[in-house]
């Protein structure tokens, strides 16, 4: 039986399923979820991320940690982790430039959490050459909190998922997913008659607000984590850096963008990260935060447009590929300001690169 039809039983049975339980089951499903059973990432997969458009990203960032890790004092220790490192392409890269600093390479603990079979069987071939073996936990509350961490989770937000609310002419609604009479799913209201927290925004009937626990709850954790081991949490995801309406929910097949409903645990499917939501509940759980930039602004304040000319300065003949990169990561009218940056660090007088200002 495909996720679909169990799906269709299952809300049948129970009654309608809630956005997010339902993108949860998509992504999850240990029988038919994509991340668990199909993932498809590059170029000829169903999306590509920023560490495969250009080597830079990951290079850049792993510049990053290395500058973190000596504003933390350059510790004998650190635990430097990532939260769902895609094809481990990112990480590759990072640790090949942090070869430029061999004592921050000797003090580093390779920790990744991701719960994909598939993804972590990429990631082990992608990093077996790599001068740090990685080891794998199942969350953060494993991570040992005896030495810094320093963190990286680039497009992890979008991964968790939101409940979508939508204020009608007579009130609030929830929209969730049912099951029309030919059996296909479809989208409903359902009128809101518990408890339910109004946002705090102005809110014009017909539109949607999303809030999602568990992007909250990721703050919180991460939050939780760098308090007691120090360190800081550098987050890059597209969304939101302001409270605002809108139904952000896409799924994704071969670069094109298909119906959700349409075809369960085949297709990617995402929602905006939250900034506001995520920070304050950082802030909230006693860590401290960085504001939030276009990943734009962000990566040329880390040195890319340096990092291209160096590129291309050792292949001429690839110059027209490393600009068209430069921009895809940088451009306002690409990534560069619909994907953010921002931080959430311990408590302390600690500096996050790239947000000195």
């Amino acid at each position: 039986m495909s996720l679909k039809d169990r799906l269709a039983r299952e809300i049948v049975l129970t009654g309608p399923m809630t956005v997010a339980d339902y993108v949860t089951r998509c992504l999850h499903d240990p029988e038919g979820g994509y991340y668990a059973t199909r993932p498809a990432i590059g170029a000829t997969g169903d999306f590509i991320t920023a560490p495969m458009i250009s080597q830079m990203f990951g290079e850049l960032i792993g510049l990053w940690a290395v500058e973190l890790w000596r504003r933390l004092g350059a510790p004998e220790r650190v635990r430097l982790v990532e939260v769902g490192p895609g094809d481990g392409t990112l990480m590759a890269d990072a640790l090949r430039a942090a070869r430029l600093d061999p004592e921050f390479l000797r003090a580093v603990d390779l920790i990744l959490i991701e719960p994909s079979p598939p993804l972590r069987e990429a990631q082990a071939r992608m990093l077996a050459d790599s001068d740090i073996h990685p080891r794998w936990v199942a969350s953060l509350d494993r991570i040992e909190t005896d030495a810094p961490v320093i963190l990286i989770a680039n497009e992890v937000l979008d991964c968790l998922p939101a409940r979508q609310f939508v204020r009608t002419e007579d009130g609030w609604a929830e929209r969730r997913v049912g099951v029309a009479d030919d059996g296909e799913l479809i989208f409903g209201l359902v009128e809101i008659t518990g408890g339910f927290k109004r946002p705090e925004f102005a809110v014009e009937p017909g539109q949607t607000v999303e809030i999602s626990d568990q992007q909250a709850a990721f703050g919180r954790d991460l939050a939780a984590l760098v308090k007691i081991a120090s360190g800081a949490a550098l987050l890059i995801d597209y969304g939101r850096a302001r409270a605002e309406t809108g139904d952000t929910l896409q799924g994704l097949r071969r670069h094109q963008k298909v119906d959700p409903l349409d075809s369960p645990g085949e297709a990617d499917l995402t929602q905006w990260a939250d900034f506001p939501s995520v920070l304050e509940a950082a802030i909230h759980a006693g860590a401290d935060v960085t504001g939030t930039m276009g990943q734009g602004e962000f990566l040329n304040l880390l040195g890319i447009a340096a990092r291209a000319d160096r590129l291309k300065a050792g292949r001429p003949d690839a110059a027209p590929v490393i600009d068209r990169q430069l921009a895809r990561l940088t451009a306002d009218d690409q990534m560069g300001t619909l994907f953010k940056a921002c931080a959430i660090l311990s408590p302390r007088s600690l500096v996050v690169p790239g947000f000195e200002m």
